[in-house]
């Protein structure tokens, strides 16, 4: 337990680092590392893929995602990436088809491709014009989520919300997640609004806080399912008391995009 708040407290310390005050090119190279170490997680250290060039391509096409994100994500040089990619996927099947098959290129496609771009929605989140305001909306989701999950859990957990893919997640804990994120985004927005200056939507802050726990706790689940199937406890061993990299951004796959996503169309914050 120690180690585990010890290395969560260092995670606070180095988004708030990396998100209000280091140049977004840091960001960028930073979170792209991730990316990389994310696609080897999901590839080699589950055993779905083990092919060492296939977990290259994978972790090179994950940083290559980032890069791409902090740039302006500008869709023709992803549709050139994604067909380069996917070209160097098929070249390998062609070259080995006994050994490599199409689920192993699927799944490389997903850890390189699919995965990084959902989590890279941290990047182009970051490179808004008011970027560094609202960077902190998917982290603060996706945390306030879990913790108040957790805790909600512990003290009044009595129903299995999942109780094959996540025995300890309780119906009353996922409730008191999706309150506690409700909750904390007005107040996040209530700061942005008193503090900076912004005009502010509590309407659309309640929105972001419901919506982001509800999908945070389904893609949890959906990282979890993979764990079950191919029977490992943690996809790493890189943050002590956490595990992998996959398994403190699991839920952030589906919240990153989503608060992206969120903020084009229902800003919750905006510049006077």
């Amino acid at each position: 337990m120690k180690n585990r708040v010890i290395a969560g407290a260092a995670i606070l310390v180095g988004i708030l680092v990396l998100g209000l005050a280091a140049p977004k090119w840091i960001m960028a190279l930073v979170w792209g590392g991730l990316m990389s170490v994310a696609a080897y997680e999901l590839l080699y250290r589950t055993g779905l893929v083990q092919e060492p060039r296939l977990v290259l391509y994978a972790m090179v096409a994950a940083f290559g995602t980032a890069v791409w994100s902090y740039f302006g994500a500008v869709y023709a040089w992803g549709v050139v990436g994604i067909i380069a990619y996917c070209m160097i996927l098929f070249l390998e099947m062609m070259l080995s088809h006994v050994k490599i098959n199409f689920q192993k290129i699927s799944m490389t496609f997903v850890a390189g491709c699919l995965v990084p771009y959902m989590l890279c929605s941290v990047i182009r989140i970051h490179t808004m014009t008011i970027g560094r305001y609202v960077i902190l909306i998917p982290f603060i989701v996706a945390c306030i989520n879990d913790t108040g999950a957790y805790f909600t859990g512990m003290f009044l957990g009595r129903h299995k919300l999942a109780p094959v893919i996540s025995p300890k997640k309780t119906v009353e804990g996922a409730v008191g997640g999706v309150l506690s994120t409700m909750i904390v985004m007005l107040l996040y927005t209530l700061i942005l609004g008193l503090a900076f200056d912004f005009y502010v939507n509590y309407a659309y802050a309640l929105v972001y806080g419901l919506a982001g726990a509800l999908v945070g706790i389904f893609g949890d689940l959906c990282f979890s399912v993979i764990k079950r199937q191919t029977g490992i406890k943690d996809y790493g061993n890189l943050i002590p008391g956490h595990g992998g990299v996959l398994d403190r951004c699991d839920s952030m796959v589906l919240v990153g995009p989503l608060m992206e996503a969120l903020l084009i169309l229902i800003p919750v914050a905006v510049g006077k």
